[in-house]
């Protein structure tokens, strides 16, 4: 049994009070017994996809950089494993959307980069960052093997599979998600992920309107930030859809062996039978 807990908030309108802000997240979660938690894409800047604008690169920094080690250290301190969403400067112009996956230890455990970005309207991505590069990584933490997959990976059932085949038991899936043509997906999609999968899905997301930022340009993100077990149902209830909440819950993990003896759906796949899933 592992204690979990994914956070949702609004941008505030600065760097350092976002940073503060998660900070206490993290030391707010220990207090209530957790061991992992997860911050919404991007924490701690605004959603700069709703333009194009150059200013906002200057929110990238590399994955070893000041945001990554301050929070490496806290993670430390509270025995927390932290999925920190990043804007990721691997060198002046490339740029990624990345988690940083942190021990409870401190120790940075690897990243994982959004492979595919959308570029429609108030979600102009391909503008920020280039399209990820490392696959779909697991990774052992205190927690167990964990993985990651960022907003709009969600609608590309291949990337939850192959989690799912990398042995992953919990995968976390921050969000900046907004109210129009995903909200039915919303509620679909990462809870078929994880019955589909039979691994433990947990989703964070924005909530509230940027307007501070972006004024008449601003969306409103729904919050709702979830947990689904390895059978796609909810774990409780969702968080709040206005309101910026710690969402706490309790994992139990022998849910996925469980859940995979029952179904066997890794021993019925037919991967010999999916070529034009790859094909160009």
């Amino acid at each position: 049994m592992v204690r979990v807990a994914v956070t949702q908030t609004t941008w505030t309108g600065d760097k350092e009070s976002m940073l503060d802000k998660h900070e206490q997240f993290m030391h707010d979660a220990a207090a209530q017994g957790a061991q992992a938690i997860s911050f919404q894409e991007l924490f701690y800047g605004p959603y700069f996809g709703i333009t194009q604008d150059r200013k906002y690169y200057a929110f990238a920094e590399p994955v070893d950089g000041p945001i990554v080690q301050r929070f490496q250290a806290l993670a430390k301190e509270l025995g927390l494993v932290t999925i920190l969403p990043i804007y990721e400067e691997q060198m002046p112009g490339v740029y990624y959307n990345t988690a940083v996956v942190v021990d409870a230890d401190g120790s940075n455990r690897g990243i994982y980069r959004k492979n595919h970005l959308p570029h429609v309207q108030n979600f102009w991505e391909k503008f920020y960052f280039r399209p990820g590069n490392l696959g779909w990584p697991v990774f052992d933490t205190a927690i167990g093997r964990v993985g990651v997959t960022i907003c709009y990976d969600r609608h590309f059932p291949e990337g939850w599979r192959m989690l799912g085949l990398a042995g992953a038991e919990i995968v976390f899936n921050p969000n900046a998600s907004k109210p129009g043509l995903s909200n039915r997906l919303w509620e679909l999609e990462q809870t078929a992920a994880a019955g589909a999968n039979q691994y433990f899905v947990a989703v964070s997301n924005r909530v509230g309107r940027e307007d501070n930022e972006y004024g008449d340009e601003a969306v409103d993100f729904y919050g709702t930030s979830y947990f689904a077990d390895p059978q796609g149902n909810y774990v409780g209830g969702t968080a709040s859809s206005s309101n910026e909440e710690i969402l706490i819950r309790d994992l139990d993990l022998s849910q996925v062996r469980e859940a995979r003896d029952n179904f066997q759906f890794y021993r019925d796949r037919r991967p010999d039978t999916y070529d034009s899933i790859t094909a160009p």
